[in-house]
């Protein structure tokens, strides 16, 4: 079991004990966080972003660490999130493993990792550990509230139990609860896991290790974050030099194949299979409805948050646009201001950590204005 904590994470000590939505609790759980800029005298200028479920909090370089981020173009000094002007938090999620206490973590009651004794985790869990970091950290309101995927979902999850929590809020690739097919994808990753006999219900150490089920579950993801647009524009049907190997007869043939296993396989030592399993399950669970009898956009009237730019991509297969324009329509007819960027990228559901062109301009906007 191995925790991926990058230089410079700092800790936030959690409530203790943490309850969980589903039951459980947690004793002396951390967050991981990183910042960026200054807090103002007001204490009104700070931005909290919520991720998705791989990366860590090392958005973007800092002193602790100056190696490039995740969101490194979007974020620093006269960027779209200009650390001039705004306090930049980013926490990774709790139930990851890349700081935050999670599966991978010491279990204080044994002096073991959690493994599958680690509670059931939901995005409420995760929007309550963030919202006790902002506390902590000494801000009443969130200049902004940003999510990205998982985090998008995160921060509805946030904006419920935290009415008026934030002035603004930036909705990216989310939704306000999971569709059918993303729950397919997403049960077929975490069935590649379990399936491998490695993963040994969650007891895996060194070498014994489900490396296959990890590379399947990622190979899986990969296709998903991407669309048939791009992933034909960028492979084509271009073969792989040389011929196919005897011993080996139906093994990589396409550089599209190459491509998936390369990624694949740089994945599968960096992040717990456990963590994974745990808050891809967390995302399968959400559903804003059921805080208004089933009814998704009742639910989202029902919020408040004065001003939010929903950003979605219409090549996206994992968070479909009609999602991202539901949660517009929705928070509209509560009376909030809010509107819907439909972004044509040919990059799908990971377009926010690659088409800069299109979402720089997007959130700077929105940022920028008064």
């Amino acid at each position: 079991m191995t925790e991926f904590i990058p230089p410079g994470t700092r800790f936030f000590a959690l409530p203790s004990p943490f309850p969980m939505k589903r039951g459980g609790q947690l004793i002396d759980p951390r967050l991981a966080y990183e910042t960026w800029g200054q807090l103002n005298s007001r204490g009104d200028n700070a931005i909290l972003i919520l991720t998705g479920m791989s990366p860590s909090a090392h958005a973007a370089s800092n002193a602790g660490n100056p190696e490039p981020g995740w969101w490194e173009a979007m974020i620093g000094p006269g960027k779209a999130i200009n650390t001039d002007r705004w306090f930049v938090i980013c926490c990774n999620a709790l139930g990851s493993c890349k700081g935050s206490t999670g599966a991978a973590s010491t279990n204080p009651a044994t002096g073991h990792a959690y493994r599958l004794d680690f509670p059931d985790i939901s995005l409420e869990d995760i929007a309550g550990a963030a919202h006790a970091l902002v506390h902590g950290l000494g801000i009443e309101r969130l200049g902004c509230l940003i999510g990205c995927s998982m985090g998008a979902m995160a921060a509805l999850a946030y904006l419920q139990r935290f009415p008026d929590s934030t002035e603004r809020h930036i909705n990216i690739s989310g939704g306000a609860q999971a569709l059918p097919f993303s729950i397919a994808i997403r049960s077929l990753q975490r069935e590649a896991i379990r399936l491998d006999p490695s993963w040994n219900q969650g007891q895996y150490e060194g070498d014994i290790y489900p490396e296959s089920g990890m590379r399947i579950a990622r190979k899986l993801g990969v296709v998903t974050y991407r669309s048939a647009l791009e992933w034909d524009g960028r492979f084509g049907r271009v073969r792989l030099d040389g011929e196919r190997r005897a011993d080996d007869p139906f093994g990589l043939e396409f550089e599209v194949e190459s491509y998936l296993e390369g990624h694949a396989r740089r994945f599968i030592r960096q992040y717990d299979p456990n963590c994974y399993l745990y808050l891809s399950r967390s995302m399968d669970w959400f559903d804003l409805g059921e805080y208004a009898n089933g009814d998704v956009m009742a639910a989202l009237a029902a919020m408040r948050v004065p001003r939010t730019r929903v950003i979605g991509v219409t090549t996206d297969i994992l968070f479909p646009i009609q999602q991202q324009e539901q949660l517009a329509e929705g928070l509209r007819a509560g009376g909030q201001q809010a509107e819907c960027l439909d972004l044509p990228s040919p990059q799908g559901h990971d377009a926010f950590l690659v088409d800069f062109d299109r979402f720089i301009p997007a959130v700077a906007e929105f940022l920028a204005t008064p």
